[in-house]
């Protein structure tokens, strides 16, 4: 079937409202030079083809019942999503960082209230992520597109994992710029000196001298002990693999159940619950008595280090695991969704 055939027969009054006049006009002409015998319909053609372009740059389609979102905005919202997941994880493995300055300016309390304001980055990335994977889905759903939503979230873990591994390289770099700014305010006590000092020439300077890449003592240091038990790095793993799907499976059992979607994207917290609990009741405290532990001298900066690079890898190791959790925690997910 020719391209004339397909727009003969296709009515003229079948075309939607959003289409441009002239291709109503164009489409009308072409049917009746063709009746009579005309031989020469590849300039109405080319018409047909231009007014269709300009219908497509305005997110419209000639002949189809919806208008489709571009896909150049679809790409923008998959690297602004991309972004925000990075962002998210990278500020989540530093915080290993923060107990290890802790430890060597002896100030704890000091270093979480600090790192309590670069959270804030991360909370404020958490809560516009949500909204532009909702976005995403409500319009995969509406359109019916069939681009493999599955893959944007697979890729959105492999971000994490990425994320969470720049971090990891970043500790040795973070926990000096962190001391010097807990040792900073610790003696002027005012934040906006800090973020002055932060953008003067000293502390540029010290940004750039500061930089250091991990030792490779402190890895092949593990060979003599992780620093922590085998159930605690094996349940930082189940957590970390539980609390990086969470939000995605959520919102992925609201593609696969869109009748219930709303209710599968308000039920994260059963994903996320169980992590919760791990962390704070196993992990946490645990890492917590380590840090009074150094401070009070009963074990060494060594073994408290050791200890660090084993949650740091069982943190990477938790977000390649999530791939596996992903679909599992969604069809959880929609059978909770369906029973309640």
């Amino acid at each position: 079937m020719t391209f004339t055939d397909i727009y003969i027969a296709r009515p003229a009054k079948a075309l939607q409202g959003k289409a441009s006049r002239s291709a109503v006009q164009t489409i009308n002409h072409l049917a009746t030079a063709t009746e009579a015998g005309s031989t020469r319909p590849m300039p109405v053609i080319r018409r047909v083809n231009q007014s269709r372009q300009r219908s497509e740059r305005q997110c419209t389609v000639v002949g189809f019942d919806s208008c489709q979102p571009c896909a150049d905005d679809m790409d923008i919202q998959l690297l602004i999503i991309c972004g925000l997941t990075f962002v998210i994880h990278v500020i989540a493995t530093l915080a290993y960082a923060v107990r290890i300055a802790g430890v060597r300016t002896r100030r704890i309390a000091v270093s979480f209230s600090l790192f309590g304001i670069i959270a804030l980055v991360s909370r404020t990335a958490n809560s516009f992520q949500g909204p532009f994977i909702a976005k995403r889905v409500e319009l995969d759903i509406a359109h019916h597109l069939e681009h493999g939503l599955l893959g944007d979230f697979r890729l959105f873990l492999l971000t994490a994992t990425v994320a969470s591994t720049v971090g990891a390289f970043l500790i040795p770099t973070f926990q000096r710029y962190f001391s010097r700014a807990v040792e900073h305010f610790q003696a002027n006590r005012s934040i906006p000196r800090l973020i002055l000092h932060i953008f003067s020439r000293g502390g540029v300077g010290y940004i750039r001298l500061g930089a250091r890449l991990p030792s490779r003592h402190n890895v092949t240091q593990l060979a003599t002990g992780a620093g922590v038990s085998w159930r605690v790095i094996g349940l930082n793993v189940i957590a970390m693999a539980i609390w990086t799907v969470g939000v995605f499976a959520s919102l992925y059992a609201g593609y696969l159940k869109p009748d219930l979607r709303v209710t599968c994207a308000n039920l994260s917290s059963v994903i996320n619950g169980f992590a919760t609990v791990v962390l704070a009741v196993v992990i946490d405290p645990q890492v917590s008595v380590m840090t009074d532990d150094v401070i009070e001298g009963r074990i060494s900066e060594n073994s408290f280090r050791r200890a660090i690079t084993t949650l740091a890898g069982a943190r990477v190791l938790g977000t390649l695991c999530a791939q596996a959790v992903l679909v599992p925690a969604a069809l959880i997910i929609v059978r909770i969704a369906e029973l309640i």
